[in-house]
């Protein structure tokens, strides 16, 4: 600034209006004009609404989900695999009406979409699917039981539609729901279940066990009732008494 102003004097300039020239240029530097301050103040009003805005969006996006977290904790654990299941066959079902339309086996059209590993894989989980391990206690084979007839049981898809379209959200039940006394089973649904219990009983009437007889084994009861009862007995209790009847047909029980 100093080599500025001796320039300037050298051509005759007087110092006093250099000075006074570079104060007014500084002044109006650090001091904006009433225009400037508006628009900056404009710009910040512009981001304060813009921050609002999203402060607000942030909220209601968060409120949604909060509502849709309580609505899927309040259905059953396995509601979600439940209606994939449903829909599958509901596209089962279509897939196979458009098959029938054309004139083709709905099954040779399945398994022209499937791969060889993923056939692989399905034949490999099919024969692990309940497999028959033998008697283990009576609540497996209820369970078995239980497993094989309602395998068995075939859905009415197309009355599944009229009640979803019927009842809509109300057909798939929450914590809050009340189905006690509210459904009332059609006369086909009574029909099917009625025949269902009598072909149960029918096969349970012409199921007979073969149960082995060894000639070698020792005779410890005295009529048929007793049998049962003491293979009962060994089969509950035989390896907490096998020691004892050791020493008792040895003599050397204490």
């Amino acid at each position: 600034m100093a080599a500025a102003v001796s320039a300037l004097s050298s051509l005759g300039l007087p110092e006093d209006d250099v000075g006074s020239d570079e104060e007014e240029q500084e002044q109006e530097e650090a001091e904006p004009g009433p225009a400037a301050a508006a628009e900056r103040r404009e710009e910040r009003l512009r981001r304060f609404r813009e921050l609002h805005m999203k402060r607000h969006e942030a909220c209601k996006l968060n409120s949604q989900e909060v509502m849709e977290e309580d609505k899927r904790l309040k259905l059953p654990p396995n509601w979600e695999a439940k209606k994939a299941r449903l829909e599958w066959e509901l596209q089962v079902q279509e897939k196979k009406k458009e098959c029938a339309a054309r004139g083709e086996d709905y099954e040779r059209v399945k398994l022209l979409e499937i791969s060889a590993e993923d056939a692989e894989r399905w034949e490999r989980k099919k024969k692990k699917k309940n497999p028959d391990l033998g008697f283990s206690d009576y609540a497996a084979a209820q369970l078995r039981q239980y497993q094989r007839l309602t395998r068995q049981i075939k859905p009415d898809l197309e009355q599944y539609e009229k009640l979803k379209e019927q009842f809509g959200e109300a057909l798939y039940p929450t914590s809050d729901s009340l189905l006690h006394g509210t459904h009332v089973p059609s006369k086909d649904g009574v029909d099917r279940m009625v025949a269902d219990l009598e072909k149960q009983i029918e096969k349970r009437e012409k199921y007979s066990r073969r149960r082995p007889y060894n000639d070698d084994a020792d005779i410890d009861y005295i009529n048929e009732r007793n049998a049962k009862f003491n293979q009962k007995a060994e089969r509950f209790y035989g390896k907490y008494t096998a020691e004892i009847k050791q020493n008792l047909e040895r003599g050397t029980a204490v």
